[in-house]
């Protein structure tokens, strides 16, 4: 976990000025709240619509992004009253937060700004009851939102637009279906069903704190598709909760809410939650957690038995999530890993076909693009076999055969990226190279050309070792070739022992 987040690589230092802006702009926010004249809740509320709007808004454009945050109060203040004009009414109250989780889970299948939306929805309700607001607040709240919004909008597109100097990532489109064979929908029944489930057992145990149990459980659906990746993220998140919780009993319990240290270290914690959102879960939690509790000690509230309960809270909610994903409408592992991969390989397919076709002196030809959205189609595979290898899988078989195709998969992307540089060249051309550059296409074809059938890799052999090439775009599909003929056997998934099981 320490490894993961210290050595992970930063490109062009992107987490890190992600990070350093966060801090800029949310501190900018409250500090301008401050000078509004708004209250500490206003303040909160405040650097919570500021944190929102640079975290979550991840739209592939700067005018796409602009666009989204210009949306967020349009959702959030109707919500935001909602919220407050229900507050004493606890049936209805609670009924219309069920509503709220389901269609911002539903909103994803609107892709990047659905997902932004939907999640600024649910966390606009859930700071309204963090903070009991009332009726007679919401022109203070309001104001708030608006102020920071604008706030962190001029930072992230005025001041500090480092999104302008690099190529708009691509953004692989969430699997396709209607009805309940769309993810997005089963995973909006889910999230609802668990959100029930948090909800009431929530308020069993505590009638003032029960909305986190809500959270934990909507926060565990987020960027999760298969319920393995479910159940991997609420175990990290309950061992996020756990760590920060132990750090809280050193740090924020004795602090007894002292405003200048408590600013550091919420500045410090809201550095975390963005540098380690990419890389760690668990590290994410942590910094929320301690987040929470510095929150929770400005308002003068925060004692060890609160921590406890928070603890027991997030189990809550992890447990409604698990008996979702298991219970409700299933997504399984297998059925999104192999959807993820089939678009992977398709995608090798895409590179090569492109470095063909400029091996072959076309000007218009662009690999490059093809790699990048390669990269994207290979960290969603890793996210859907990481139950698999996850060390407390008992699975060992499977675990090994996980394993070895992320090997491969990494061994193909690495080839294929030698190979689109070597195509850059204005002067590569050869016979031999597109000859191999067909081979690797027909490779890929009869991978996926037939969903993967047993019969179709029946076909694919193991290349005969070569001698080493002249040519570094040779010795780059000869290797890709291999890669690909290896990657049939773990591929090859009989009924009785498929790579993921159900």
């Amino acid at each position: 976990m320490l490894k993961r987040v210290f050595v992970a690589p930063d490109p062009g230092r992107t987490r890190l000025r992600f990070a350093t802006r966060a801090v800029l702009g949310i501190g900018l926010a409250v500090v301008l709240c401050g000078l509004a004249g708004h209250s500490l809740a206003g303040a909160v509320t405040g650097g919570l619509a500021a944190l929102l709007a640079l975290f979550t808004v991840t739209d592939a454009t700067v005018r796409g992004q602009a666009v989204t945050t210009a949306l967020l109060p349009a959702v959030g203040l109707p919500v935001l009253a909602a919220a407050a004009g229900l507050h004493d009414q606890p049936v209805a109250r609670d009924l219309t937060f069920l509503a709220v989780v389901g269609a911002g889970v539903y909103a994803r299948r609107w892709g990047p700004r659905g997902h932004s939306l939907g999640v600024f929805a649910f966390m606009t309700f859930f700071v309204a009851q963090f903070l009991h607001a009332t009726p007679d607040r919401l022109p203070e709240l309001w104001a708030a939102v608006v102020l920071s919004v604008l706030t962190a909008a001029a930072v992230r597109f005025g001041l500090w637009c480092y999104e302008r100097r690099l190529p708009p990532p691509p953004v692989p489109a969430p699997p396709g279906g209607t009805g309940l064979a769309r993810v997005t929908t089963r995973q909006a029944v889910q999230a609802t069903a668990g959100a029930g489930f948090a909800l009431v057992v929530g308020q069993l145990v505590s009638g003032q704190r029960w909305y986190w149990a809500v959270g934990a459980t909507w926060w565990i659906f987020v960027n999760t598709t298969s319920r393995g990746e479910t159940l991997v993220r609420g175990f990290r998140r309950i061992l996020g909760t756990v760590i920060g919780i132990g750090l809280g009993l050193l740090l924020a319990v004795p602090l007894h809410g002292a405003a200048l240290p408590s600013a550091v270290l919420l500045a410090a914690c809201v550095f975390g939650i963005f540098y380690t959102a990419a890389v760690s879960y668990t590290w994410m939690m942590l910094c929320v957690t301690l987040l929470a509790e510095l929150l929770y000690g400005l308002l003068g509230v925060l004692e060890p038995s609160l921590l406890a309960l928070r603890l027991a809270e997030t189990g809550i909610g992890a447990l409604g999530a698990v008996l979702a994903v298991l219970f409700v409408l299933p997504v399984t592992t297998h059925a999104v890993t192999d959807a993820w991969i089939h678009r992977a390989l398709r995608c090798v397919h895409a590179c090569t076909a492109e470095a063909a076709a400029r091996l072959a002196g076309s000007a218009t030809a662009d690999p490059a693009s093809r790699v990048a959205e390669l990269e994207q189609l290979l960290g969603r595979v890793r996210l859907s076999v990481a139950p698999l290898v996850h060390p407390l899988n008992p699975m060992l078989g499977r675990k090994r055969r996980a394993r070895r195709v992320l090997a491969l998969l990494d061994d193909g992307a690495r080839e294929i990226r030698g190979l689109v540089a070597v195509a850059a060249d204005p002067e590569a051309s050869h016979d031999a190279r597109l000859a191999a550059c067909w081979r690797v296409e027909a490779a890929v074809e009869a991978l996926v050309g037939d969903g993967l059938s047993a019969a179709g890799r029946e076909h694919i052999t193991v290349p005969a070792p070569r001698p080493a090439a002249a040519e570094p775009a040779l010795a780059h599909l000869h290797g890709l070739e291999r890669a690909l003929a290896e990657l049939a056997t773990p591929l090859r998934a009989p009924s009785r022992s498929p790579l993921v099981g159900a």
